[in-house]
């Protein structure tokens, strides 16, 4: 190792400052050799020079381009110095640095290495050598950089900073706290030290010891910034979300600028549904952000959550201006306008997101569900199709496709579609439910069944399929102790739903205990909501107790409220038969 003596201050100065080196002959300052000795030897009559001194030569360079911020001609007198004088680690240590400047961490690793075997106690090349390790994946070797410093130099306390930070991100929360809590040791003042004990436990979950951390951090720093928004996280992972917002508010007072406190801050406001407080840091951060348009449309979407449908489209449509492929903000923008019923303006906006567009199925779904809404049942089945185009097989959209079917009276196609649904979904409980819905409507009663026992035999908590299979049950009065005991099931796990309450009722009609089918079904009739159906099983409890005037006055309710053709002449039956029993006709 030759040079291991520091270039002279004063010789720094001058060729930085361009100022003429005072002449003075090699060997007049005893003690320098090597680069002392080779400044010297710049200053002297021309000759020949040595790669001691052609090194220096391209290092003061280098040193020069680096004061004018000239780093590509700093990094081209470095690598010359070097090759001129490979065997001086501080040559090799400045070059590494430069290449990490310049993001060419590969060579900077090389230098580095170089470094390390030419002085392997060189504590500064090792830190550098970790930090490049961690960088480009290598976090094992990073953790032995990492040591052998601390072998050499127990005391380094970015070391340890730096190695507890490594050991939190790998999970190895132990010995995390164990080097951070020695790095506090030696420093009682060292805020990061603080700061990355509460990152570590935050990582962890383990969230009241990273609060106590943070908050020893703020005692040394009560305005650190970074250890105040870690602060608010750790608030908002404790539901203490009030106490987040007073973090962020503290941060914006002293930081009007800080968008990220500015986003928690309108995000946990969105949360709380208080939408004019989101509003206003929206419209500070479309002020202070570099590009305002995310912003305007978190504007536009809370416009939209408010129901203010005309300010939502104005926002949107000024994204839209500066950013015309903007598929997402697009999808929003008809999205709200079908909200508004501007159905025309809402399909204009989803028929201009390509197939290509993530944002193109969502749109499909969309124009379907206005499709649906106006009764073109015919077109919104077109959309779903085009939808399937581009996500074939996704049991969602044949799901959809097939409540569309039905909804048409289309029922060998719904259920041609809901047999391929589950074919794709063979375990999906609540798709044999449909299929035994399906099947049912269609008086298929021997297939519904069996539909119905697939769904309850994957699930056995599908209290729909359960009371479905027991009111079914009970409908062609066969097994009505059976019948019982699932809608028994399905009560318990739903107790308060009217419909499962009248199929219980049902229970007992067929059983021949009228009184108890009528109190169960006029339970029910509140629960339901008057549904015609259960209206009607009322007026049947009536009918069979004897009260005529009671089952006509709910017959005629039922036939009010109905919108099912076969029901509505069922009910005109049953009427006309009561009235003829009632005037003895």
């Amino acid at each position: 190792m030759r040079y291991r003596t520091p270039i002279p201050a004063l010789l720094m100065l001058s060729c930085v400052a361009g100022c003429a080196l005072p002449h003075k002959a090699p060997g007049t300052r005893p003690g320098f050799n090597g680069w002392s000795a080779a400044s010297a030897a710049l200053t002297a009559e021309p000759t020949v020079l040595t790669p001691e001194e052609r090194a220096l030569g391209h290092f003061l360079k280098g040193q020069i381009a680096l004061n004018q911020n000239d780093y590509d001609e700093a990094l081209s007198e470095y690598e010359a110095a070097v090759d001129q004088d490979p065997s001086t680690p501080m040559l090799r240590l400045r070059l590494a640095t430069l290449y990490v400047r310049k993001g060419k961490l590969d060579k900077a690793l090389e230098q580095c290495r170089k470094v390390v075997e030419q002085d392997p106690k060189n504590a500064e090349a090792r830190l550098l050598l970790a930090g490049l390790l961690s960088s480009t994946g290598d976090e094992a070797g990073s953790v032995e950089a990492y040591e052998k410093v601390l072998e050499s130099d127990p005391e380094n306390q970015e070391a340890y900073l730096y190695l507890g930070a490594l050991y939190g991100k790998q999970g190895k929360l132990d010995q995390a706290v164990k080097t951070l809590q020695k790095l506090i040791s030696l420093n009682s003042s060292s805020i990061l030290g603080y700061y990355y004990l509460g990152r570590v436990h935050a990582a962890a979950q383990k969230l009241d010891e990273a609060e106590a951390y943070y908050q020893q951090a703020l005692q040394l720093n009560p305005q650190s910034e970074l250890v105040l928004l870690d602060l608010g996280l750790v608030y908002e992972m404790q539901k203490k979300n009030d106490k987040a917002v007073e973090i962020y508010q503290k941060v914006l007072a002293m930081n009007p600028r800080s968008t990220v406190a500015r986003k928690r801050l309108a995000g946990l406001y969105v949360g709380a549904k208080k939408l004019d407080n989101a509003l206003e840091q929206f419209r500070e951060l479309e002020k202070i952000e570099n590009d305002p348009q995310e912003a305007r449309v978190k504007i536009g979407l809370i416009y939209f959550e408010k129901g203010d449908y005309d300010k939502a489209a104005t926002e949107l449509n000024l994204v839209l201006a500066a950013e015309p492929k903007n598929d997402r903000v697009r999808y929003y923008l008809g999205a709200v306008y079908a909200e508004n019923k501007e159905y025309p303006k809402a399909a204009a906006e989803f028929d201009q997101i390509p197939p290509t567009s993530e944002y193109f199925v969502d749109s499909r779904i969309h124009e379907a569900y206005v499709k649906q809404k106006d009764e073109k049942i015919d077109d919104a089945i077109v959309e779903i199709k085009r939808a399937l185009e581009v996500k074939k097989d996704s049991v969602d959209l044949l799901g959809f496709l097939a409540s569309l079917y039905r909804e048409k009276k289309d029922d060998a196609s719904a259920l041609e579609v809901l047999r391929h649904t589950v074919e794709l979904d063979p375990k999906n409980d609540k798709l044999w439910f449909t299929l035994g819905a399906v099947y049912d409507e269609n008086k298929r009663k021997e297939e519904a069944i069996d539909a119905m026992q697939k769904a309850i035999e994957l699930n056995p908590q599908n209290a729909a399929a359960l009371n479905y299979l027991g009111y079914t049950l009970a409908e062609i009065g066969v097994d009505l102790d059976r019948a019982e005991k699932l809608i028994r099931e399905a009560m318990a796990i739903e107790p308060n739903d009217g419909f499962y309450i009248d199929s219980l009722a049902w229970v007992y009609y067929q059983r021949g205990d009228f009184k108890k089918a009528a109190e169960h079904l006029e339970h029910a009739a509140e629960l339901a909501g008057e549904d015609p159906t259960v209206t009607e099983h009322l007026a049947d409890a009536y009918q069979k107790l004897g009260r005529g005037n009671d089952a006509l006055r709910v017959y005629r309710d039922a036939l009010a409220r109905s919108k099912d053709a076969d029901q509505t002449e069922r009910l005109k039956r049953k009427i006309n038969v009561v009235e003829q029993r009632l005037t003895g006709a």
